[in-house]
């Protein structure tokens, strides 16, 4: 298949370096509060990459859960294969991409896990079946036999947490926290004449801001 002829043209914003806010973290705010106005389907779903011991990249899509003053929040399986490159590697970066508003950003920085109580807390607020469903996962990423196998598992495990009892936090799942160090907000424009603005720390932990040629 040959797309060398297909073109957008990107013109439904401008991001300029002289209004944007001292903090990455309003701009990040302000941004994903458009995205899900203008209903951009899951906009908090970003591409997580990560790099383990055997320094190839792997990347794949995560929800996004929490925005906090230092970074962004995830859950997952912490013996997953994500989580044995974490173990490995705490260097992490992670992408969003809305195209409906022709928006993309870029964040870079370390990714440890969060407390156990704050993880706990969350996996209660998910739905009873999604409990269960991290259960079966175990280990995640690992090889299963077949689809019936998972099935088996699933209901074995509804029976014994019915509706209405407590299905427990596990202990190889939670929460992890990249601390940004780096993140680039890009804004399509037309020509390829794109707005990139990179936000990144510098000796003295304060924010300098750049703009990048597209």
């Amino acid at each position: 298949m040959d797309f060398t002829d297909q073109r957008l043209s990107y013109e439904k914003g401008v991001l300029d370096q002289q209004s944007v806010p001292t903090s990455p973290f309003e701009l990040l705010g302000a941004w994903m509060t458009e995205a899900i106005e203008q209903k951009v389907q899951e906009p908090y779903a970003m591409s997580l990459a990560t790099c383990g011991a055997d320094n190839k990249p792997s990347v794949r899509i995560v929800l996004l859960r929490e925005i906090t003053e230092t970074g962004i929040v995830f859950y997952t399986n912490y013996e997953s294969a994500k989580g044995q490159d974490v173990a490995a590697n705490p260097n992490a970066e992670a992408l969003f991409f809305w195209h409906e508003l022709e928006r993309q950003v870029r964040i870079s920085g370390r990714i440890a896990k969060i407390d156990a109580e704050k993880s706990a807390a969350y996996f209660q607020k998910r739905p009873h079946d999604s409990q269960i469903g991290a259960w079966v996962s175990q280990p995640q990423s690992g090889e299963v036999a077949n689809r019936e196998v998972m099935e088996q598992t699933f209901e074995q495990l509804q029976a014994e947490y019915a509706d209405g009892i407590s299905v427990p936090t596990p202990a190889f799942w939670g929460g992890y926290e990249i601390t940004v160090e780096k993140i680039e907000f890009w804004q399509g424009r037309a020509n390829r004449m794109h707005d990139r603005i990179v936000y990144s720390k510098d000796d003295n932990n304060n924010w300098q801001i750049k703009r990048l040629l597209p």
